[in-house]
């Protein structure tokens, strides 16, 4: 089932696949090993939103760190529209790196910039497999292809079913820079994880 994206100047209108991560191999139902716990997030909110950073101007993401997940990603791979009209995901291949979607903004840009990466797959945990450590507060950087730094603070945790997924608050229009990263959660169910968990996050720095 896909989620439709509102059309927007950034991010055309493009097809967001409910199984966003796959999170149990693209292209295939096998799922990962029995022994895999599944993610999950206590939704949560930062009390205070920390003071915004002026936006930066564009350049794609080469590497992603996420030091309370043990994530430190790299290269980032190119995500767009897939030919049937879905997002793509990274392959089970690349189950250890992180995707940026490119028909939006790039990290620290004005907008909301869009990571997405694999819990699981077949092969087993994958680069988000301990996002469930992550708590509001903590930081997310992005190494850009220009040498600089997008520095981004987690503000809000969410999980909810993919059936449910809040395309406007995660692909809507933003006044100032922010950050998305969407992997897979909940107990698996025909093959695939029901959920999504979305980490929302301001740059700071």
């Amino acid at each position: 089932m896909a989620h439709r994206v509102r059309p927007r100047p950034l991010l055309a209108a493009a097809l967001l696949c409910a199984a966003l991560t796959g999170c149990g191999a693209a292209g295939s139902h096998t799922p990962p090993p029995a022994g895999a716990a599944p993610p999950a997030v206590m939704p949560a909110t930062a009390p205070a939103a920390p003071a915004p950073a002026a936006p930066l101007p564009a350049s794609e993401p080469v590497r992603v760190s996420i030091p309370a997940a043990g994530v430190g990603a790299s290269p980032v791979l190119r995500l767009g529209p897939a030919a049937d009209g879905t997002v793509e995901v990274p392959s089970v291949a690349d189950g250890d790196k992180i995707g940026w979607y490119t028909k939006g903004v790039t990290p620290g840009e004005t907008g909301p910039a869009v990571l997405i990466g694999h819990f699981d797959t077949a092969r087993g945990p994958a680069v988000l497999k301990d996002v469930s450590r992550v708590r509001t507060g903590e930081e997310i950087t992005v190494s850009r292809a220009d040498g600089s730094a997008a520095v981004f603070r987690v503000r809000e945790l969410e999980q909810v079913a993919k059936d449910r997924f809040p395309t406007a608050k995660v692909y809507g229009d933003t006044t100032r820079p922010e950050l998305r990263v969407i992997t897979c959660g909940g107990e698996i169910t025909d093959g695939r994880r029901p959920d999504n968990i979305i980490l929302y996050a301001d740059l700071v720095r």
